[in-house]
C-alpha cells in the first residue's frame, strides 16, 4: 500500500518541481544559439529576482553596466540583478521587470516553464520578444 501511494505522488511532485522557475538557467543568445551566460533565480517571500552568476565570454567577465540608468549603472554584470519584482500568480511570474546590460532598457517581465525550459518574456507596451533559457 505504501509502495503504491509513493508510486502515485512521486510522478506527482516531479512535475511540481519541474514547472519551479527557481534555479539556475542558461541564457541563449538569439542569432548564434550560443549560450551567453547563467542566471540564478530565486523566490523569496514570494517574490522572484534573478542575477547573472556567469559569463560565458572570458572578454565580458568584468564588464560593466555602462549603459543602466537606475542603481545598476556602472556595476559589474557579473553578480548583476537583472529580473526584479516577479509574483506568481497561475503558474506565470509577471509584474516585475527585466534589465538588458547591453543596451541599459528596463522592459516589463513574465516568465513562466514550458517544456522545461523557461520562457521569458520582455515588453514594451504591446510589443514583446521572448527567448528561452535552458537549464
Amino acid at each position: 500500500m505504501k509502495a503504491l501511494l509513493v508510486a502515485t505522488l512521486l510522478p506527482a511532485s516531479t512535475i511540481i518541481h519541474a514547472q519551479s522557475i527557481a534555479g539556475r538557467w542558461n541564457t541563449v543568445d538569439d542569432v548564434t544559439g550560443k549560450v551567453k551566460s547563467t542566471v540564478e533565480i530565486t523566490v523569496r517571500n514570494g517574490t522572484a529576482t534573478g542575477r547573472i552568476v556567469e559569463i560565458k565570454d572570458p572578454a565580458r567577465q568584468s564588464a560593466l553596466c555602462a549603459k543602466c540608468t537606475d542603481d545598476r549603472k556602472d556595476k559589474p554584470i557579473l553578480g548583476l540583478e537583472i529580473i526584479r519584482g516577479l509574483k506568481e500568480d497561475d503558474g506565470e511570474w509577471e509584474d516585475g521587470t527585466v534589465i538588458d546590460p547591453e543596451n541599459g532598457k528596463t522592459y516589463d517581465c513574465k516568465l513562466w516553464v514550458e517544456n522545461g525550459q523557461l520562457k521569458m518574456r520582455g515588453y514594451i507596451g504591446f510589443l514583446y520578444r521572448t527567448q528561452t533559457w535552458v537549464r
